[in-house]
């Protein structure tokens, strides 16, 4: 797919790059304050610090110990961030070459040994087939895709359909304040807020009916 798939070529995510700069700053955790590198591709704007802290405050009683997935990685701020606070692993899946790197580089200097990059496209991964995915399930999902691209709704029925969420999985997106999904019914609704043109919510996938 496009290169413009990819969070990193074009998303608007309610954040802001530093100025002058290209640095990310963990925000909490053991790596509280560290300062990362990301390259200058066009586009990558990492999650603000306002908008993480409320995020992770949101997900507290669940990060520790989570097998998360970052689809639309870019410079690692939900996915590096969730590491910081505990989380058991965290995959971050990120198309553009020189992102997903800088990605690799810094799980590096972090000695992050729960965090793995894929260099590919977030549909492309989700759509492997089973024998690609093997035991492939997720506690917590951070999707944050390029929003003139409207990828939510399939992503969000891809991670249904190949049944990549655990029971009490917790989901969220940031998407505009136009911009319209719909989740499934299995689904809940936690939090719900919006940050200048941003809006972002967390689910938490309860049983479906069937599995009752």
């Amino acid at each position: 797919m496009s290169k413009a798939v990819s969070k990193s070529t074009s998303s608007t995510t309610g954040g802001h790059k530093p100025k002058g700069s290209n640095q990310l700053r963990i925000i909490g955790g053991q790596w509280r304050g560290r300062k990362l590198s990301f390259p200058d591709v066009d586009g990558l704007r990492p999650t603000g610090d306002r908008l993480r802290e409320t995020l992770f405050n949101w997900l507290a009683p669940d990060i520790h110990g989570a097998n998360c997935l970052d689809l639309f990685a870019g410079s690692g701020a939900l996915g590096l961030e969730a590491l910081s606070r505990g989380a058991a692993s965290s995959l971050l899946i990120e198309r553009d070459s020189r992102a997903a790197a800088q990605l690799k580089s810094n799980l590096d200097l972090l000695k992050a040994d729960g965090g793995k990059v894929l260099q590919m496209d977030a549909l492309g991964y989700l759509q492997r087939s089973a024998t690609e995915l093997p035991n492939a399930m997720f506690d917590v999902v951070f999707i944050d895709p390029p929003f003139q691209l409207n990828l939510w709704q399939v992503v969000i029925d891809q991670l249904e359909q190949r049944q990549l969420l655990r029971e009490g999985a917790a989901i969220y997106i940031e998407s505009g304040l136009n911009d319209h999904y719909l989740p499934p019914a299995s689904w809940r609704l936690h939090r719900d807020k919006t940050s200048g043109s941003v809006h972002y919510r967390l689910f938490y996938r309860e049983a479906s009916p069937a599995a009752n």
